[in-house]
């Protein structure tokens, strides 16, 4: 099974990254969840959202996971919040960040070790988008890392679940997630 962890503020969208990756992936026949866990459910607290992808039906509908992906969504989050607790020796990190790999891991000790991949994602939505809604980017680099799907299939897709939006939005959306894949170091 496939688990992976979103970190973020609330009105960042990871729940509706969480959403709209779930959408994706049922379309390949696998199983899959989305949830999050909220705080005080008010913009801008931490909180935290959840996929699982699987072959089976997922009978485990625990927040508790050892991850294989941790987004962090929110650059802060990184250095405020242990995301790295209940890790596997194998999971992967992909953090929003303006910073290199390498001055994260030195801002972030926890991370010395580990596989961790950076993109300024915030950045990213600002240029294309023109909110700080770091979803999409996340997704986009998620997509490379992973090779999960191949980009355009990821994307032809992602149009689809964002279809009640303006053709605008979306369009700025597909950019935002291909920028992001080309970008994520």
């Amino acid at each position: 099974m496939l688990e992976i962890r979103w970190h973020s503020r609330a009105g960042q969208g990871a729940v509706t990254g969480a959403k709209g990756l779930a959408d994706v992936i049922s379309t390949t026949g696998k199983h899959v969840q989305a949830f999050a866990f909220y705080g005080s459910a008010k913009r801008g607290a931490s909180m935290t959202a959840y996929n699982r992808v699987d072959d089976e039906v997922i009978m485990n509908h625990e927040k508790y996971m050892k991850p294989d992906y941790v987004f962090v969504i929110d650059p802060a989050l990184a250095i405020t919040t242990d995301v790295t607790i209940n890790h596997k020796d194998t999971t992967k990190y992909i953090v929003t960040t303006h910073l290199s790999t390498q001055d994260l891991i030195k801002a972030q000790p926890k991370f010395v070790g580990k596989e961790v991949y950076t993109v300024d994602c915030i950045q990213i939505a600002l240029d294309t988008i023109g909110r700080p809604i770091p979803n999409t980017p996340m997704l986009g680099a998620f997509m490379k890392i992973s090779g999960m799907y191949d980009i355009e299939f990821f994307k032809e897709n992602m149009n689809r679940v964002l279809a009640k939006l303006p053709q605008k939005i979306i369009d700025a959306n597909m950019v935002a997630i291909q920028r992001a894949y080309d970008e994520v170091k």
